[in-house]
């Protein structure tokens, strides 16, 4: 299930803005493999891109914290490397080993889901450019835009326009797992842009995608992918099953991330959409298999013409940039095409890329988050590694011809910003915001995945596209939309001045710090003061209200702040939901319009019965707009229940 969860990183500045107001291996060069240790970071003794990929794995475990991976690497239709680094459980010290040791797939999942869809289009089951209520039996897709379905191909590329909505969709225990169409029918997400207008990542289509093989086969998707997918191609170490079968269990890594000086082991990697990825697990040599097949031709899973289907672009949201295949990503780097996927739950982070013009590929799997959530990145840097393999430094053509860079401007919100959920907040910091620069250059901030990497700049070469300064990487405009070469599953759009974060980010602190000054006051004026001679009972009503309003707001926001302290934890919170400050947050904030909404009725009558000195009244009535401020920003970010 994976989510590409930057929340994490997202809310920490947030955070602190609302304060302030060894192991086995096996190395192969065809049939024969050998055993050998591999988990210290150094120099690697394998040749050619083997060497490299063992080489830069070692190292990250090191440097990023990781306590074991699992990696193999493909070419010319055999593993050349099939390795284990370091341990699959931090506590039992147990290392991993490349064929037998699990680790959960998350995302990668996903292209499974896209092979079994068009094994169903290859036997007639399913059309691509039909109407996914065509086959729904239990339920139906709302009808939000007449006219235009969701079609079975926008549920592969990402453009069926679904909402983002994630908490809660995970669970701890395979036990706990619904049927994954009950599932999908009580947490059908609205439609909030019509299909085929952008790509932008979409769980849920991708889980409606892995029901409809499941309603035309009669099949459930887990017993489907095992008989049509794994087995074929002895993919024996994989499952989709939840509870998984003994055998497959007894061998599952752990999930981890940073806790100090230790390993915190991770749970939350089930749930109810397995075609997600949501309990998935496989090994390095499974997959192995699979980027053999599908380098091949697709036999025996695919027809040629299928495989071809899946590894060609489908959708693009700017045609000068790369695209989507099914469910598969396209990158270039280096002049070289691939095709890419990775997947992200916690304490499990996985990175599958192909080169099918060099019958390469690789795949790698990391079971801890490492430090500040580097593991994402990690599986990032190892695709760019393969691609250099094959690839030169490209000399990008300037056009003589450039656009005003002024008019690109602005902040930035990405498409898949839910509009429901409170992991709307994470627009507030996680937005991209975009500045001209000299010339023909702009600089970006918050368009990195990278965590150390807070400023991107780059260079125009033509009207509208621009190549990052000392990179390769690519950013187009077009009628108010960003779009990013690395990151083709999502897009960026403009936001109109007053929906701007930093302007909301400036309005909280103001309000909040004017907020918590009044509920630190009010108390030591009570005691001064003791009982003003002439207050009436309802200037003493209101002065409560105001205090009582004032302390929910501040409560609400200490909660948000122990909600997200620790930035490599949650994502596991988001996902499964079960924290109890996911609650209170919206339940403290909503309390708060209530008596903020007193509030409003009380500054109205001290005006009018004169309660207090003129200064009370101006006080009152600032600390009143204030309130309202602070709940209407957190109301536009799903803050307040």
């Amino acid at each position: 299930m994976t989510m590409r969860l930057r929340l994490r990183l997202l809310l920490l500045p947030l955070c602190v803005l609302l304060l302030l107001a060894g192991g086995t291996s096996a190395a192969s060069a065809g049939p024969a493999h050998r055993t050998g240790a591999r988990s210290a970071a150094g120099p690697s003794e394998l040749p050619g891109l083997s060497g490299a990929v063992d080489t830069l794995v070692r190292r990250q475990l090191t440097d990023y914290r990781i306590p074991g991976a699992s990696v193999v690497v493909v070419e010319n239709g055999k593993p050349v490397l099939t390795q284990g680094y370091g341990v699959a459980d931090a506590t039992s010290g147990t290392p991993v080993d490349p064929r037998s040791t699990g680790f959960f797939m998350a995302s990668d999942a996903k292209l499974f889901t896209a092979i079994a869809v068009l094994q169903q289009v290859e036997r007639g089951r399913l059309d691509l450019g039909s109407d996914v209520n065509r086959y729904l039996t239990s339920f139906k897709v709302k009808d939000t835009y007449p006219g235009h379905p969701v079609t079975v191909r926008d549920l592969l590329t990402h453009t069926a326009g679904f909402d983002n909505n994630i908490i809660g969709r995970a669970a701890t225990r395979p036990e706990d797992v619904r049927p994954l169409g009950e599932s999908l029918a009580d947490h059908q997400p609205r439609r909030v842009r019509p299909p085929g207008e952008v790509a932008s990542y979409d769980n849920y289509g991708v889980a409606l995608a892995g029901h409809l093989v499941e309603t035309v086969t009669g099949t459930p998707f887990a017993a489907y992918v095992d008989q049509s997918i794994l087995r074929p191609l002895g993919m024996d170490r994989t499952s989709f099953a939840q509870p998984h079968a003994p055998a497959i269990e007894e061998g599952l890594a752990r999930g981890h991330r940073p806790d100090g000086g230790h390993q915190r082991v991770q749970d939350g990697q089930y749930g109810d959409w397995s075609p997600t990825g949501a309990g998935a697990v496989t090994t390095a040599a499974d997959m192995g298999e699979l980027l053999r097949a599908l380098l091949g031709g697709g036999g025996p899973i695919l027809s040629e013409r299928s495989d071809s289907a899946l590894l060609a672009r489908q959708f693009g949201n700017d045609d000068r940039l790369p695209g989507l295949g099914y469910i598969l990503e396209e990158r270039v780097r280096g002049g070289q095409r691939m095709l890419v996927k990775d997947g992200d739950l916690p304490g499990f982070h996985g990175n599958l890329a192909l080169l099918p013009e060099r019958n390469a590929a690789v795949y790698v799997v990391y079971n801890g988050d490492g430090e500040n959530g580097r593991a994402i990145h990690a599986g990032q840097e190892l695709a760019d590694l393969v691609a250099d393999h094959f690839g030169g430094p490209v000399t990008a053509q300037r056009s003589t011809s450039l656009a005003d860079v002024g008019q690109y401007e602005g902040d930035y919100r990405s498409t898949r910003t839910s509009s429901s959920e409170l992991t709307r907040v994470s627009a507030l910091t996680g937005s991209v915001r975009v500045s001209a620069g000299d010339g023909a250059t702009l600089t970006t901030t918050g368009l990195s995945r990278d965590p150390d990497v807070t400023e991107r700049h780059w260079v125009q070469l033509s009207p509208g596209l621009f190549q990052e300064e000392g990179g390769q990487d690519r950013i187009a405009f077009r009628d108010g939309r960003l779009s990013v070469a690395s990151e083709v599953s999502v897009a960026y759009e403009l936001l109109p001045w007053y929906l701007s974060p930093t302007l909301h980010q400036r309005v909280l602190l103001g309000s909040l710090a004017f907020l918590a000054l009044t509920v630190l006051a009010l108390p030591v004026l009570a005691l001064v003061r003791r009982r003003s001679p002439g207050a009436t009972a309802g200037a003493r009503a209101a002065k409560l209200l105001l205090w009582t309003s004032g302390a929910l707001i501040t409560a609400a926001t200490v909660c948000f702040l122990l909600l997200s302290a620790d930035p490599n934890a949650l994502n596991r919170t988001i996902i499964v939901g079960d924290s109890p400050l996911l609650t209170a947050v919206p339940a403290l904030t909503g309390i708060a319009l209530a008596t903020t909404g007193a509030m409003v009725v009380c500054a109205f009558l001290s005006w009018r019965r004169r309660w207090w000195h003129l200064s009370g009244r101006l006080h009152y009535s600032c600390s009143t707009l204030a309130a309202l401020i602070f709940l209407g920003v957190c109301a536009s970010y799903r803050l307040v229940g």
